[in-house]
């Protein structure tokens, strides 16, 4: 089969090679799966560079998320069980962490529908509590994660401030339902939220870029308010001000995912349920801004590396089924 693979870590463009490989043989517990379509996400750009909080043994495919069909026949979603990752004709995942592909999307969309439309619902929903009326400030608003926030952010009630970098971000944003947007790169965030919110600031802050993002969501989160800390796009970790914290009684409360899987596997079950049904609804639709051949994978991983997308890239396999 073909498979992208990392022998030395680096950045995505130059680390990944294409390879005529062996098909995986899944172990005790998992499923072979035939990749129908892989969702680019930022976490396989810090696996190429050897950044993230997994580091898999050399070599790898990365292509953490998946829309793929058992060996029975069933259409499924799964994060891919590295080594053996999306990126490729086949991967593995645990048999576990396999759910039933929502009937509603097609390939792209519905795998575009697991990690990142999880951890926006674990973090807004189970960590930050949040409440119909509140105001949610989301960083990244028009990327992979920060779309699927401002989708969920509209569905649970709130009114949504996306904040995004230049104005064909700010558009699609907008588009996805944002009250407000604010682009970064122009205004400035903490003073915008702050005058639209009447001098209260956001109640919850879903913040996967850290380094600046965090420091201006600090400067106008509300009384009693919640920044969730999901990622470190920017590149920058922050190391927040605890008295700061304690005088304006704000929380910081972070959120990892895929501890979930280990420590309440129930909860991401209810969640893809729930997720599933909001689909159903039409309530929310993962945005797919484009679908490119297993060759051209490398390339997607780094634009998403760079910052220079929107929305999901997905990766469709040679015989994967067309777009619906």
């Amino acid at each position: 089969m073909h498979a992208w693979r990392v022998h030395s870590h680096g950045e995505p463009g130059e680390a990944m090679r294409l390879e005529e490989a062996p098909r995986p043989v899944p172990g005790p517990g998992q499923l072979l799966l035939r990749v129908r379509a892989a969702n680019v996400n930022f976490p396989d750009a810090l696996l190429c560079r050897g950044q993230y909080q997994v580091r898999p043994p050399l070599p790898f495919t990365p292509g953490v998320e998946i829309c793929g069909e058992t060996e029975d026949g069933r259409r499924v979603i799964a994060a891919a069980a590295l080594p053996h990752g999306g990126f490729a004709e086949y991967a593995v995942a645990e048999e576990a962490d396999v759910l039933p592909a929502p009937e509603a999307l097609d390939d792209a969309a519905a795998a575009a529908l697991h990690i990142g439309y999880q951890t926006a619902w674990f973090a807004l929903h189970r960590r930050a509590r949040l409440q119909s009326g509140e105001t949610l400030l989301v960083h990244a608003a028009a990327g992979g994660t920060g779309s699927a926030a401002v989708q969920l952010g509209r569905a649970a009630g709130a009114r949504v401030i996306g904040v995004v970098g230049g104005p064909d971000k700010a558009r699609t944003a907008k588009e996805l339902g944002c009250d407000l947007v604010i682009d970064r790169r122009a205004d400035d965030i903490a003073a915008t939220v702050k005058e639209a919110t009447g001098g209260r600031g956001a109640d919850v802050v879903y913040d996967p870029v850290g380094g600046d993002a965090y420091a201006a969501s600090a400067k106008c989160v509300a009384f009693e308010g919640r920044i969730v800390v999901v990622g470190f796009a920017g590149g920058a970790i922050p190391t927040p001000a605890l008295n700061h914290a304690l005088v304006k009684n704000y929380s910081i409360v972070g959120l990892h995912w895929g501890l979930y899987r280990q420590a309440d596997p129930g909860a991401v079950r209810h969640c893809h349920a729930e997720l599933t049904r909001l689909a159903a609804d039409g309530v929310v639709r993962p945005l797919v801004s484009g679908r490119v051949a297993l060759a051209d994978a490398a390339d997607a991983v780094q634009r998403v590396a760079d910052g220079a997308t929107v929305g999901r890239l997905v990766v469709v396999p040679p015989g994967a089924p067309a777009a619906s």
